[in-house]
């Protein structure tokens, strides 16, 4: 099953929550407290996205974080990548390293691999953009 991580979801909603509040800074606690997301993680993940400079960090009294670029600029991809996150299909395809015991005898090797190449263009090129687009789950239940 391809699943998102915890943080790689608190992200996306946190991402979520400063596009549609692009001129505000926000602290670590706000956004923890706003979004009911745990604040120790939380404020791992929102300074890894800003030291790929997804977001804007600011120190101080009036300080926080703030989208850096535009949504339409922000791919899936550079959100995984500044997490050090993946998305793989399988477990062989998580770790080239590794060779699977079974890849001799494998009949699903290259249906998984092209799958897997399949998400991996889709999470390059959609961006925050595309993903504000989508209904809120209150909104898609009445579609």
């Amino acid at each position: 099953m391809v699943k998102f991580s915890k943080k790689i979801e608190y992200a996306l909603v946190a991402l979520h929550y400063l596009s549609n509040n692009p001129e505000a800074y926000f602290s670590a606690r706000e956004l923890s407290e706003i979004l009911n997301i745990p604040y120790e993680f939380l404020s791992k993940t929102l300074a890894k996205l800003a030291k790929s400079e997804i977001l804007i960090s600011n120190h101080g009294a009036k300080g926080g974080y703030k989208l850096n670029k535009s949504p339409r600029k922000i791919t899936f991809y550079q959100i995984f990548a500044s997490l050090e996150e993946h998305l793989n299909v399988v477990e062989c395809l998580s770790n080239e390293d590794e060779i699977c015991q079974r890849s001799a005898v494998c009949t699903i090797k290259t249906p998984m691999f092209q799958l897997q190449n399949k998400i991996n263009e889709l999470i390059g090129n959609m961006t925050l953009e595309d993903w504000l687009k989508f209904p809120t789950f209150d909104n898609a239940i009445n579609v």
